[in-house]
C-alpha cells in the first residue's frame, strides 16, 4: 500500500475510519494505488479509474469516466455541471452508507469500460485572447513571440487571468503583472507546479 495514501487518510481525521474502509474495498480489486492531484487514486493498466477524497461535510469516490457507468442505483452526481463531462462523484456522509458490494460493482464496471477503451475525451475550448492582451501583443513583437512559445494551457491561463477581472483598471494591472512574466518565459502558475 502507498505510504502517502496512509498519510492522506491520517490527515483527514474526521473521516479517517471511513476512508480506511473505502481503501480496504479498493485493495480487494485489481487496482494500483497511488497519489494524484494530492488525493488517493486508483489505476488499472496505467489508466485512471477513480479517486478518493474527504472534505468538511462528506467523503467520496470520483470516477474518472463515471458518466459512462450505468449508475442503476443513481448514486453518481456531476459536481461541476457544465464543466465536467466524464467525471462523476459518489458522496457519502457516514460509514453506514458504504455498501462494499455495490461499490465493487461500480468499480469493476469502470475497470471493464477502461479495458474496452471507452472514454469521454475532454472537449478543447478555443483560446480567446482578451482585447487588452491582444493589443499588447500586436504592439510588442517580442511579447507576441514569447506568448506564442507557451503551451495552449499557459496561454489560456494568461488570457483567463485578464478576462476574469471585472474592472478595466484591474485588467490593466493584471496585464502589467503578466507582461514581464511572459517576456521571461514564466507561466502564470509556474511557482505552484512541481511542488
Amino acid at each position: 500500500m502507498e505510504v502517502k495514501v496512509t498519510e492522506y487518510i491520517e490527515k483527514k481525521s474526521d473521516w479517517s475510519e471511513e476512508l480506511t474502509r473505502l481503501r480496504s474495498i479498493m485493495s480487494e480489486l485489481p487496482l494500483i494505488e497511488t497519489i494524484k492531484w494530492g488525493v488517493p487514486y486508483y489505476m488499472s493498466d496505467g489508466k485512471n479509474i477513480l479517486g478518493m477524497a474527504a472534505f468538511k461535510g462528506y467523503f467520496g469516490l470520483w470516477f474518472t469516466q463515471g458518466a459512462l457507468l450505468k449508475d442503476e442505483q443513481k448514486v453518481l452526481i456531476n459536481a461541476q455541471e457544465g464543466k465536467t463531462s466524464a467525471l462523476r462523484q459518489w458522496r457519502f456522509n457516514s460509514m453506514d452508507e458504504i455498501d462494499s458490494d455495490l461499490i465493487k460493482i461500480y468499480v469493476v464496471e469502470a475497470i471493464e469500460n477502461q479495458k474496452q477503451g471507452k472514454e469521454i475525451k475532454p472537449q478543447k475550448k478555443p483560446l480567446i485572447i482578451p482585447e487588452l492582451l491582444q493589443k499588447a501583443l500586436d504592439k510588442n513583437q517580442e511579447l507576441k513571440e514569447k506568448f506564442e512559445s507557451f503551451t495552449l494551457s499557459k496561454k489560456r491561463e494568461f488570457s483567463d487571468y485578464i478576462s476574469e477581472a471585472k474592472r478595466e483598471a484591474t485588467k490593466q494591472s493584471r496585464l502589467d503583472k503578466i507582461t514581464p512574466m511572459i517576456l521571461s518565459g514564466i507561466g502564470l502558475h509556474d511557482k505552484y507546479r512541481n511542488c
